[in-house]
């Protein structure tokens, strides 16, 4: 029977780079097939597999590779089977990525073992925090910047969904802004977190109780699932996460994904990723920031694609004034579907556009 991963052996050849979570490598693959690549660049997770050296035999996961997949184009380090790490006895018994051969056996901030347990029960609710949601993870350094821009001394936390890329380790955003964040938790399926939580509802009370964060921003991780179908796209999150932070008494901002640079239609003026998730997935009321200063044509059709959504929704108009300069400060690259900040500057605009409304709901 054939497998679902292609399985390969290879041999690291060079340490490219690491980030927190990450090591970068080079392998030479052994072919099994002639269309096999025989030199790439492959990732390892060191919390889970170790800390790859030269010369180290791996075991290869190259389905992304075969596909020339392009956020996870990698080969994907699964093991050094003549090399293997010490065991980890931390305690918890929350399971993420539950029944793969990679199952990780985490400590969640609201389980019985935590440190947090008490913070964690005192309250089941999020007490009005402003919480901004998200469709894309290249939203997170723009939205930042915009709280940043008018409240520097905002505690903000990042709450990462399991929609994209499922270890927090991926991201080398979190990396570039772990000094600007007050921390990230994992929700879900996803890890690698400063906190592991069960599901989103526990990752927002988390970020409130333990992080103290005054705002909070929601949004999968890198790599975002879409077929080009009505329903079938992993941003449909963001109208669930709107109802849970209704659900815990918080301030729901929903971020709108606006373009003129992509070339699909569908996401040119808002994104329809946007228009269902808010328009159609979310049953509880939101802000939606709408960004002043975006080029005419571009505002001209976001207002008319807002015009329809539900009354449920509160357009708020922000001034971007100064925005571009804070994206610009930021110590980690703005880059959108490869584009960058000149780029597809109404992207990054209507990001930070949410940020700074956020910052401004602050007393």
């Amino acid at each position: 029977m054939a497998a679902v991963l292609r399985w390969r052996y290879g041999t690291v050849t060079n340490i490219r780079n690491s980030w927190r979570g990450s090591c970068e490598v080079d392998v030479t693959i052994e072919a099994r097939t002639p269309d096999d690549r025989t030199e790439a660049k492959a990732l390892a997770y060191t919390h889970m597999v170790g800390q790859p050296q030269v010369g180290d035999r791996v075991l290869l996961n190259c389905n992304a590779l075969a596909k020339g997949l392009g956020t996870g184009g990698y080969a994907m380090i699964i093991a050094l089977p003549d090399r293997l790490p010490p065991d980890d006895d931390r305690p918890g018994h929350i399971v993420k990525a539950r029944y793969t051969p990679q199952q990780a056996m985490m400590l969640a901030v609201d389980e019985e073992d935590s440190p947090h347990r008490a913070a964690m029960t005192e309250v089941d609710h999020i007490d009005g925090m402003p919480v901004i949601v998200a469709d894309l993870h290249s939203a997170l350094a723009p939205t930042l910047a915009g709280v940043l821009a008018d409240r520097p001394d905002a505690s903000v936390a990042y709450v990462m969904t399991d929609g994209g890329a499922l270890p927090a380790w991926f991201s080398r955003t979190l990396d570039g802004l772990s000094a600007q964040l007050a921390g990230v938790v994992t929700t879900g399926q996803t890890l690698g977190g400063d906190l592991e939580a069960t599901n989103i509802h526990t990752g927002l009370i988390a970020a409130r109780q333990v992080l103290r964060a005054d705002i909070t921003i929601v949004s999968q991780g890198p790599g975002n699932l879409g077929t080009g179908t009505t329903w079938g796209f992993s941003g449909t999150s963001c109208g669930d996460a709107v109802n849970a932070v209704a659900a815990l008494r918080g301030r729901p901002i929903g971020s709108l994904r606006v373009s003129d640079a992509d070339a699909r239609g569908r996401h040119v003026g808002v994104s329809h990723h946007s228009l269902t998730a808010y328009g159609r997935v979310a049953l509880a009321p939101a802000d939606l920031p709408l960004p002043l200063g975006l080029a005419p044509e571009l505002d001209a059709k976001v207002r008319d694609q807002l015009d329809g959504l539900p009354d449920l929704h509160r357009i708020v108009e922000v001034s971007t004034e100064g925005l571009v300069e804070r994206m610009r400060e930021l110590p980690v690259r703005l880059s959108t579907m490869g584009r960058g900040l000149d780029a597809d500057l109404g992207y990054f605009l209507a990001c930070a556009a949410a940020g700074r409304h956020a910052a401004n709901l602050l007393s």
